[in-house]
């Protein structure tokens, strides 16, 4: 990797981490240039303007994060309950890294926080937004297919309906730690899909 690569991709991990704690509204070049220790006009001769690089750090965290879910979702062999424990754990992680034990719950998502101020991105941020739904959706609903060939899910518990609460939760994760109790109000979440949808003796 090129110096300027090198560069690129410091400048793009610094400004996610500015998204997401400041959102679109509050994360500026000047902000970026200084916790960078560079000016203004680097940042414009690599990116151009804001919102490209806001399509850039978006673009990057959907395809991060929609391939952890392949890792966790798309192998045929692992259980619906094992499946939704290591997708919550994931979500443990990101949380933490952006939240101190005994501190209120603070935003930790790119997603959840571009959501928000949807109507300031490009069409090409809004895209990714809704390849993101998009996927995910289609990623749970095999996944919850072959649960139910597997007499994983409870009598009643479709499929489709298992998928629209997956995306519903997995695409609120960080709203619903920060309306909430923290990683107590999306563990529980977590827990009333394993009560409700799925059968004892596959847990």
């Amino acid at each position: 990797m090129t110096a300027a690569a090198d560069s690129r991709t410091a400048l793009k991990t610094l400004a996610l981490e500015l998204l997401i704690r400041d959102g679109y509204r509050g994360m500026s070049f000047g902000d970026i240039a200084t916790a960078a220790g560079v000016t203004r006009a680097n940042l414009h001769y690599h990116f151009g303007s804001k919102a490209r690089l806001i399509d850039e750090v978006l673009t990057d965290y959907v395809e991060a994060t929609l391939a952890q879910l392949r890792l966790i979702w798309s192998p045929p062999a692992t259980s619906l309950s094992s499946k939704l424990g290591a997708t919550l754990d994931y979500s443990r992680a990101r949380y933490r890294r952006f939240n101190r034990k005994g501190s209120p719950p603070r935003p930790w998502s790119l997603i959840s926080r571009l959501r928000q101020d949807e109507e300031m991105l490009t069409e090409a941020g809004r895209s990714q937004l809704r390849r993101f739904t998009r996927d995910m959706h289609d990623l749970f609903l095999t996944a919850a297919e072959r649960a139910e060939a597997a007499n994983e899910l409870r009598p009643g518990a479709t499929p489709a309906a298992m998928a629209t609460l997956l995306v519903a939760i997995v695409d609120n994760a960080a709203p619903i730690t920060m309306a909430g109790t923290g990683l107590a109000s999306l563990e529980a979440a977590y827990e009333a899909i394993l009560s409700l949808a799925i059968t004892s003796r596959t847990r």
